[in-house]
């Protein structure tokens, strides 16, 4: 396999979709070697049928405002392998939205579902819609005019898709009703749903909760106590609410959250009611953080910056792609922190990781930190499938044994002669070889 021959092609096929790329180009770098070592693969054209989608729907969705105008966005379903199970991935609803990123998280997501040793394949979907000032009848409308074209090309067997960004769990109610009365169908066809109708406990944790039980482990492995350790985190949705919630209970102590403003400086700590004011925050649909500094005296906000320039033991992208890049990178290494980690999908930049790797620093990627949220989901698909629920510890321990597991996949394919483990190079490994053998084993399909 020539990495930058493959990419050329790429280029010139997809031009413009840089996010998509750089996840591509990533995941070959790190498997050219041991993709090498199987002529099979290569005589398969086994790359060139991985890196591109099985199929992608898209649609458009017309829903009517509070005015009375009709308003249309564009909806996606990004269906991108499904070697190792029906197809697994989040919707997002974002003004951000476009194929590019909807790609690159259904590329990422092959992987991080493979990861999880449940049997899964990689999707993403969503749209351009943003839930920012809408009211619950606008977000009931648009979601139900989305769904009437998506229930075709899902299902408990098919697709299943989940929560993400924009999406929680108001918006998977209403998708899952329109879904519901289209197909006079009850069943698991999408996750992240409440309790009382066929949810999992901790499910809006579980990524958060994964990410910590992963840097734990990671740290455990060069006898490193993450308690008491200083911790900046970005973002202050779901996923850093869990993140934080259970760095608490482990003794860590963060000083950071942070919004498309800004970020917030809490020296105290973010613990106790803090940790149940950010889901306040969250609520409010502003997106922004400064309304903490008001709420908790002595903490400062920081306006037009991102949490990196702080001084912290561990670091923690929680918040979206590329928000930490080389710059931010050479402000971190700076500080010798214990562990950086990419509990959003792609948090960090190619350069970034570069550095991180090439400074021998502790650094996990998103497709093995963050995957305790689609490993919960699945956990969700098979409550379902069974008509019944675990407790939240019945959860929580699936939870912890998963991440230990994909944990062990990392070091198995990523520790070095020196032994410093590249977990990039191990997870993107582990999570490769999987799929090319059950792709291998289906034939050219």
């Amino acid at each position: 396999m020539e990495v930058e021959k493959i990419m050329q092609g790429l280029q010139s096929k997809h031009p413009g979709e840089l996010e998509y790329l750089q996840a591509v180009k990533e995941v070959l770098v790190s498997i050219k070697d041991v993709y090498n070592s199987h002529p099979e693969f290569e005589k398969a054209s086994l790359i060139e049928r991985l890196v591109e989608p099985e199929r992608i729907i898209t649609f458009r969705v017309p829903w009517i405002d509070d005015r009375g105008k009709v308003n249309v966005n564009i909806g996606y379903r990004v269906q991108f392998n499904s070697a190792i199970g029906p197809y697994k991935g989040g919707l997002r609803f974002h003004a951000s939205v476009n194929l590019s990123i909807l790609k690159f998280l259904g590329f990422e997501q092959i992987f991080k579902n493979a990861l999880t040793t449940l049997p899964m394949g990689g999707s993403k979907g969503g749209s351009d819609f943003s839930i920012r000032g809408k009211s619950d009848a606008e977000v009931m409308r648009f979601c139900q005019a989305f769904m009437t074209e998506l229930y075709r090309h899902v299902g408990p067997d098919v697709d299943i898709p989940a929560g993400d960004i924009g999406v929680g769990t108001r918006e998977i109610g209403y998708l899952f009703g329109m879904y519901k009365k289209l197909t006079h169908h009850w069943d698991g066809f999408i996750t992240g749903k409440g309790l009382e109708w066929g949810g999992s406990r901790i499910r809006p944790e579980a990524t958060g909760y994964g990410a910590l039980y992963f840097v734990n482990q990671m740290l455990n492995e060069h006898n490193i106590d993450i308690k008491g350790k200083t911790i900046a985190v970005s973002g202050f949705g779901n996923v850093a609410w869990g993140a934080i919630k259970k760095a608490d209970q482990l003794g860590g102590k963060v000083v950071t959250i942070s919004g498309p403003d800004g970020y917030i400086y809490d020296p105290n700590g973010i613990s106790g009611e803090k940790i149940d004011y950010l889901l306040e925050l969250r609520a409010t649909g502003n997106d922004v953080c400064q309304p903490y500094a008001d709420e908790f005296e002595g903490s400062t906000f920081v306006p037009g910056k991102r949490p990196w320039e702080v001084k912290a033991d561990i670091y923690l992208t929680c918040a979206t792609q590329n928000e930490l890049d080389g710059n931010d990178a050479d402000v971190i290494l700076a500080n010798k922190p214990f562990c950086v980690a990419e509990v959003s999908n792609m948090g960090c930049t190619a350069e970034a990781v570069d550095k991180f790797i090439a400074a021998r620093q502790l650094f996990a990627p998103g497709k093995a930190v963050n995957a305790g949220g689609v490993a919960t989901s699945g956990l969700e698909m098979t409550q379902n499938s069974m008509r019944l629920n675990w407790s939240e510890t019945e959860v929580d321990e699936k939870l912890h044994t998963i991440m230990h597991s994909i944990h062990e996949q990392c070091v198995k394919y990523g520790k070095q002669a020196d032994g410093y483990v590249d977990y990039v190079k191990g997870a993107n490994i582990a999570g490769f070889m999987k799929v090319a053998n059950a792709m291998m084993a289906q034939g050219i399909v």
